[in-house]
């Protein structure tokens, strides 16, 4: 099967799903604003997704800590950031566990000790979870009423920066459920485990490029 055939099956797969869970990773990844021009083919990839699944029950899981998911199309209930967004700042010392946005505090000190701000992303020492927490317990909910449904598993540009995120927990969704299919796109890394090779599809094509140039070419 090549790789315009792999897009074809991941059109009827989502088509018949009652779920769609989507995980988006490191071939993705933006520097700057989604708008700017050298990010155009990250942007024209999230315009495609979103097109293929928004009529759909979906969750995106992202490790990207870019925030270039905020400017898209994709309801801000449905998706979350775990490694955080450099667009929300943090204090420096996690005196508090206050997140502000970007700009928000115009001399960029901590409001309560005075310590520089930085993004609130796992970069930071002392990162502070509790930006995203509410949003993953919302995922862990929607994740649990997938059992037995028709589900979708689309996971796009992952690597093995932070495989517990999404790689290996997504592996171990499919295993468990029956009715599930994943569809994996990474470059060098679209290898899939021996326990769910007979409900996976691998793609081993960069998944940007892969959602821009299969559909033109129908």
């Amino acid at each position: 099967m090549d790789n315009q055939e792999k897009y074809l099956l991941m059109k009827e797969k989502l088509a018949g799903a009652q779920r769609v869970l989507i995980g988006l990773g490191e071939e993705w990844k933006i520097s700057g604003k989604l708008d700017d021009e050298k990010n155009r083919e990250v942007k024209l990839a999230y315009e495609q997704l979103y097109a293929l699944v928004n009529d759909k029950d979906y969750f995106i899981v992202t490790t990207l800590t870019d925030g270039a998911i905020y400017d898209t199309q994709f309801s801000k209930e449905r998706f979350v950031a775990p490694c955080g967004n450099m667009h929300w700042q943090q204090c420096s010392k996690a005196c508090t566990k206050d997140i502000w946005e970007e700009g928000e505090v115009k001399d960029g000190r901590c409001p309560h000790c005075g310590a520089s701000l930085e993004g609130n992303t796992i970069q930071s020492e002392c990162y502070i979870e509790e930006g995203y927490l509410p949003l993953w317990k919302k995922y862990q909910f929607w994740l649990s009423t997938t059992l037995n449904k028709e589900l979708a598993v689309l996971e796009l540009g992952v690597g093995f920066q932070t495989p517990t995120v999404i790689r290996w927990p997504f592996e171990k969704t499919v295993f468990f459920n029956r009715k599930a299919w994943l569809i994996r796109v990474h470059r060098e890394f679209s290898q899939i485990s021996e326990e769910i090779k007979e409900k996976s599809t691998p793609v081993a094509e960069n998944s940007v490029e892969f959602l821009i140039v299969y559909p033109h070419k129908l």
